[in-house]
């Protein structure tokens, strides 16, 4: 590392003199571009060097707040530095995810994300960010169904009977929602446009306030992560019908998936952390690894079942390749639906 801030400081010194023999000039930006792969691998070598913030968008107590403090004792001790968790709540989320995408480029600030995060700059338009541009993956942490589910009082068994019900009511039913930018929301949209049913949305400050009113018997139905309900359906006061994976869930076994009754319908529950656009690769590749070997640890597993959530740990292009599949997908259907966050 002194060698190669040596040879930065001379090549300084000869920049000085590039004004009066710019003969020079062609190798002075030689030496740069020499010094250039030099410096980055050392950084990545030196890296980290002192303690790392995890941003999370969100207030304390939600799922992406609850993933990154399980996963930042372990990668503190991993990467030798503490890492600080930072509650950025605000606008959605969008404060806090603006934040690291101004933030230097540097590996020590991170961004732990919930799903809405692709789905964000599409309904509030004024986003000053993009998701693929703005970030660069390090890993998809854990993925998870999301559960339909109803109030007892519906007095329906089954996806089907909810199905029938749905279409002949002749007023629509009421599904409460964790917000109007939210995965839940999305999910209901989806799922309208896909069965061809209509639906009353209520739109609520979070996942606690519609679950609660769910629970109440003010709502009737409601499509959330299963570590919101799956504790409700257990107890028996909530009705589980289907889960929103492509396949059926061990979380809930025996019941089908909505893609049984209708192929195209897919909506899941996930957790991802991402580092500003331009950090070094190196890098992103050590906060990776570090972050898949603690995900691997069987307390996590147990930690994420638990909550509803299985462990994927992939790479930053698999994250990425996932990102820019999940932005096609409920931008086209936030664009085509016209749904914004009023």
């Amino acid at each position: 590392m002194e060698q190669w801030l040596a040879r930065l400081k001379t090549a300084v010194r000869h920049a000085l003199t590039v004004s009066l023999y710019p003969s020079r000039f062609v190798s002075l930006v030689l030496s740069v571009s020499m010094l250039a792969p030099g410096l980055a691998g050392a950084q990545a070598q030196s890296y980290p060097s002192r303690p790392i913030r995890m941003v999370v968008p969100t207030s304390p107590g939600g799922v992406t707040d609850t993933a990154a403090r399980a996963v930042a004792p372990q990668l503190a001790e991993a990467l030798g530095q503490p890492i600080v968790v930072d509650n950025r709540a605000g606008a959605g989320g969008i404060l806090g995810t603006d934040t690291v995408a101004k933030a230097a480029p540097d590996g020590y600030t991170v961004l732990a994300v919930f799903d809405s995060f692709v789905s964000n700059p599409h309904v509030f338009r004024s986003a000053p960010y993009d998701v693929v541009q703005d970030f660069a993956p390090v890993s998809l942490m854990i993925r998870g169904p999301q559960l339909v589910v109803v109030h007892p009082t519906l007095a329906v068994k089954t996806f089907g009977d909810f199905l029938s019900l749905a279409k002949s009511r002749r007023a629509p039913l009421n599904y409460a929602t964790a917000g109007a930018a939210t995965s839940s929301r999305l999910s209901v949209e989806l799922f309208k446009l896909t069965a061809g049913v209509d639906a009353t949305l209520v739109h609520y400050k979070g996942g606690g306030p519609a679950l609660n009113d769910l629970l109440g018997g003010h709502v009737e139905a409601m499509i959330a992560s299963a570590g919101l309900v799956l504790p409700h359906v257990k107890t028996g006061r909530l009705t589980v019908l289907a889960v929103t994976t492509k396949g059926r869930s061990a979380l809930v076994p025996g019941v089908p998936a909505v893609s049984e009754y209708f192929p195209q319908f897919e909506a899941q529950s996930w957790v991802g952390v991402l580092a500003p656009a331009r950090t070094p690769r190196e890098v992103v590749r050590r906060l990776n690894a570090e972050v898949i070997k603690v995900l691997a640890a069987p307390e996590q597993k147990e930690r994420f079942t638990g909550l509803g959530y299985e462990i994927v740990g992939n790479t930053p292009e698999q994250f990425g390749a996932w990102i820019r599949s999940e932005t096609a997908k409920w931008g086209k259907l936030i664009r085509e639906q016209r749904i914004t966050a009023e």
